[in-house]
């Protein structure tokens, strides 16, 4: 993509580069670290998030370089002429081990893991987060749509709203979450999604009359046509103008798909709707309803009867409305072979050091139960403990796991295989059906369980306490 390819390692905050040329200059670059990418906030008040944008982080990391415009530019910025030289040569070499696309995902787990030198883990931290932080939010905001919507269609339509090319990875982590198609004709393109699409209010408005749109938009798409019928009177007018071309249509051996209600009472209107389409015989046609929706308006609509077949949701959904971003970090755990520690007044920001790895715990009803934060070389704990409040445990004895981390890219070369939006999103509604119903529920959903194993809060707890020493003595 032309947006994320071109000129891809000056997409990164101007501190990066100069902390690499720092390292480069006092003789660490090569020196290994590891980073973890976790989140502490789930966004829109909810139980989970779905982890996005891995793949078009990957796909970035495996050709990335500097060029001769790279270099000439960071040239003007007064970047030393041996580091440029440096960054001539330079490829992304490391090793990051990460969760599935599409995995469910919860707060401060270390859901993809850097291994690498110093220099480059911490020069993609920037794009790393970028990627991350924004898809996943987006695709948990459609998960969210898609479970108020049920066995109903979503449509993703936000492009004219979108923050300018953000729209570009909104279309792709909406379809992850659950949308079956985007306005977005760019996104369609680039990332295979299907494109959608009906009509506007400026075409009937730019015929005589109503019912004459209608019959030239059905002889131009006569087996893909959907009309928008509230431009004028939706009961009065746009319906009864709709069942006329229908049938005129019918007579001619073609179906009109759906009606498309954008304004007023969506409830009533659309139940109104149904029963004249009914009673024309059309029980086929599809009711489409769209006009700021999100997941608790469409939740409100069918606890009210609506009778929507087709939801399409544009602001809300490529804007993360009410959140506007997930809150996703990039901390160093481990460097030059010690762990390495942040420490904060705020205890729960204080980060677990090391190199890790999560378990996922099932219960007895092979739902999700636990996920457990443990140190790389363990294989079997037998109960977890709360990363801030010690006396809270849990057993873990006799639970069925998984491991949640897999390598995925290994010396800058990507060894997963290349999915689509909508294997992504297969996947997503695989692990959805395993996550207990209480963590998916708008209201005051219940807090997943996320732990670590004793022996690594051990090494986070003496760090902390070596560190604290050293500031007081």
């Amino acid at each position: 993509m032309i947006s994320l390819h071109q000129h891809a390692a000056l997409y990164t905050d101007y501190y990066e580069l100069t902390m690499a040329q720092g390292y480069f200059l006092t003789g660490m670059a090569e020196k290994k670290a590891c980073f973890d990418y976790f989140f502490r906030k789930l966004p829109y008040k909810g139980g989970y998030v779905v982890f996005a944008g891995l793949d078009d982080l990957l796909e970035i990391l495996k050709d990335y370089r500097f060029d001769e415009e790279d270099i000439t530019y960071l040239r003007t910025r007064g970047f030393k002429e041996d580091f440029l030289t440096y960054l001539k040569q330079f490829r992304f070499k490391g090793t990051i081990h990460s969760v599935r696309e599409g995995e469910i995902i919860f707060p401060n787990e270390p859901v993809l893991r850097v291994e690498g030198t110093i220099l480059e883990s911490q020069i993609i931290e920037t794009l790393t987060l970028n990627h991350l932080n924004f898809q996943s939010l987006i695709a948990t905001k459609a998960s969210r749509i898609k479970h108020a919507a049920g066995n109903r269609s979503v449509i993703e339509f936000g492009l004219r709203r979108a923050q300018g090319l953000g729209g570009i990875h909104a279309s792709r982590a909406a379809v992850i979450g659950g949308a079956e198609s985007t306005s977005n004709v760019y996104s369609a393109f680039t990332f295979g999604i299907n494109p959608s699409g009906t009509m506007a209010h400026s075409w009937v408005e730019s015929f005589d009359d109503e019912e004459e749109a209608f019959r030239k938009f059905g002889e131009i798409y006569p087996d893909h046509c959907i009309f928008l019928v509230d431009t004028y009177d939706t009961l009065r007018s746009g319906i009864p103008n709709a069942i006329k071309i229908a049938h005129e249509m019918e007579r001619a051996g073609h179906r009109v798909k759906g009606v498309r209600l954008d304004s007023g009472d969506l409830a009533y209107l659309s139940k109104h709707t149904r029963f004249m389409l009914d009673a024309a015989g059309l029980h086929h046609v599809k009711i489409v309803a769209t006009n700021q929706l999100d997941e608790h308006i469409i939740k409100s609509l069918l606890e009210q009867g609506a009778k929507i077949d087709v939801f399409g949701v544009g602001t809300s959904l490529v804007i993360g409305r009410e959140d506007a971003a997930l809150d996703g970090v990039y901390k160093l755990s481990k460097y030059d072979g010690e762990p390495r520690i942040k420490i904060s007044e705020n205890i729960e920001k204080i980060l677990i050091p090391d190199v890790k790895k999560v378990f996922r715990y099932y219960n007895g009803e092979n739902k999700f139960y636990a996920d457990a934060i443990v140190g790389e070389q363990e294989t079997e704990i037998d109960q977890m403990v709360h990363p801030h409040q010690s006396t809270k445990q849990i057993s873990l004895s006799g639970l069925t796991k998984e491991s949640l981390l897999s390598c995925v890219m290994k010396y800058g070369k990507v060894l997963m295989a290349k999915q689509t939006p909508y294997e992504i999103a297969a996947y997503v509604q695989e692990r959805l059906a395993l996550l207990p119903d209480e963590h998916k529920r708008f209201e005051y959903p219940h807090i997943y369980k996320v732990g670590a194993s004793a022996d690594l809060l051990k090494v986070r707890d003496a760090l902390v306490n070596k560190k604290l020493y050293f500031k007081n003595a």
